[in-house]
């Protein structure tokens, strides 16, 4: 693996970069939904903020996950480059995204619904992040032909074990795209704003709780470990969600196409 990249006297971290790659490439995705959407805002102004609010959110969640180290020693903690939690991100992410939609005058799920398939393919690109750096990610030993091993990672270890962040990187791509077409057909009509959103969350909360599955966190609640505890949260969250947005429309009603212009405020 390759945690940094040596040019000259400065050391860059491989997990840096593949963050700002997921940064952009999900701004770019976000710029073309609202395109498509007649949405006027900046999309990297909002991937910018909210992206900075999830390492954020990620960090502190994840220094919280051991509060008694945490506030043992917390100033190295909260400024180390390594240990992101991913429902740390999402909260930080998404309270970031709530401001933002509210401050651009973009109807809620409609804003969410958008952001989605950003939101997977970003995360997708981050994990590639975790890889290079060797940063613990990975999963439980295995025999398998694509098993890898991280001798020279942040977190060595000599087995060959599962890959995870690459089983995550085909997931969450594979996500963002059925989401993406999920939006393309929501334009067209007829689909409940919101309905993409629901499907991000149940979605992307069953294919972390089943990665957790071969993943060499600790198990804490109820036999699984903190993020399984949070996909089904996710999971759990966006079944009611879609089941109250499907309730409030009537049956056999005929909804026109999505596509609405909104003029954010910059």
């Amino acid at each position: 693996m390759l945690p940094f990249i040596q040019i000259g006297p400065v050391a860059i971290a491989t997990f840096g970069l593949m963050v700002a790659a997921a940064l952009l490439a999900a701004a770019y995705i976000l710029q073309a939904d609202f395109q498509r959407r007649g949405i006027k805002a900046d999309a990297f102004l909002i991937i910018g903020i909210a992206g900075l609010a999830g390492i954020a959110g990620a960090r502190l969640y994840h220094v919280l996950e051991s509060p008694a180290e945490f506030f043992a020693d917390p100033w190295p903690q909260l400024f180390s480059r390594y240990g992101f939690a991913w429902f740390g991100g999402f909260l930080g992410g998404f309270a970031a995204l709530l401001i933002l939609g509210r401050r651009n005058k973009i109807p809620l799920l409609e804003f969410l619904d958008a952001c989605s398939p950003a939101a997977a393919a970003g995360y997708a690109i981050g994990r590639i992040g975790c890889l290079l750096a060797g940063d613990g990610d990975y999963g439980i030993a295995t025999s398998l032909p694509w098993g890898m091993s991280f001798p020279n990672g942040v977190v060595p270890t000599t087995q060959r074990v599962h890959p995870t962040p690459v089983y995550e990187f085909v997931a969450w791509m594979v996500i963002a795209w059925f989401l993406w077409n999920m939006g393309t057909k929501a334009l067209r009509g007829p689909k409940a704003k919101g309905e993409i959103f629901c499907n991000y969350l149940i979605l992307t909360g069953v294919a972390r709780f089943l990665v957790e599955m071969i993943r060499i966190n600790p198990r804490s609640f109820l036999g699984m470990s903190n993020a399984q505890a949070a996909s089904v949260a996710s999971i759990l969250f966006g079944a009611v969600l879609l089941w109250r947005i499907k309730a409030k429309i009537p049956r056999g009603e005929k909804r026109t196409p999505n596509r609405v212009t909104h003029r954010g405020a910059g």
